[in-house]
């Protein structure tokens, strides 16, 4: 899938009452990917969807739905989303410092994209061996706010992790969640990030369209940059 933009709305700030028909939209819109928040009240106080939901979903789209999960035990989860139609199952290194391998390759063998996020305080550093391990996730999602509710403001100091990851593995899937809107996508783009989770900043939108073509094509634009970085 190589470092292409890959712009996907985070649909916890969606209708939920509507969902089938906001993902259809967002879709239409030229969203490449679906961002769901997977939250069950632990890792995160906050509740949110589950693999019930995922399922429902499914049935509407065939969109990539790109599944974060924020649980302290992502191991049991697999099966479940994988049953339930997620494309992508992005855990937290936080939680996962022990058994990632064993994680990483039942990701796999169950047809998911498996990824890796890491939270504002963790080190970049951390994720380095999963990325370089024999059974490598193939995307970093480096947070920008705090996990766990939607609507806060984004921190620009994570940029250095990114800037770091893209210096180190040209080709990886870098994405970004948090904050992420017009005044900050350049920052974002910039330092290398290529994937885009925007949710407020997208839904909350007069046309949400423009905004998803605008993180687009910053993207886009900031590419050819990134090789030129010493």
């Amino acid at each position: 899938m190589g470092v292409s933009p890959k712009i996907a709305p985070s649909m916890v700030s969606s209708d939920f009452a509507n969902l089938a028909a906001e993902a259809k939209r967002m879709i239409d819109l030229g969203a490449n990917w679906l961002h769901m928040d997977i939250m069950v009240g632990h890792f995160v106080p906050n509740l949110t969807i589950g693999a019930p939901v995922i399922q429902s979903l499914r049935k509407h789209t065939d969109a990539y739905l790109d599944c974060h999960l924020m649980v302290t035990n992502p191991m049991d989860y697999v099966q479940h989303m994988a049953t339930a139609g997620a494309s992508g199952f992005t855990f937290h290194v936080e939680v996962a410092k022990e058994n990632w391998q064993e994680l990483v390759s039942k990701i796999k063998s169950a047809g998911m994209r498996p990824g890796v996020a890491l939270k504002p305080g963790t080190p970049v550093e951390h994720v380095y061996p999963l990325v370089e391990g024999t059974s490598p996730v193939e995307m970093v999602l480096v947070m920008t706010v705090e996990p766990g509710f939607g609507g806060q403001k984004f921190m620009p100091d994570m940029m250095d992790k990114v800037r770091a990851l893209r210096d180190k593995y040209p080709s990886l899937d870098i994405q970004v969640d948090g904050g992420l809107g017009p005044l900050a996508i350049d920052a974002a783009a910039a330092a290398g990030a290529n994937c885009i989770v925007a949710g407020s900043s997208v839904f909350g939108a007069p046309e949400p369209g423009d905004v998803i073509s605008l993180l687009r094509t910053t993207v886009e634009k900031a590419q050819p940059t990134w090789a030129l970085r010493e």
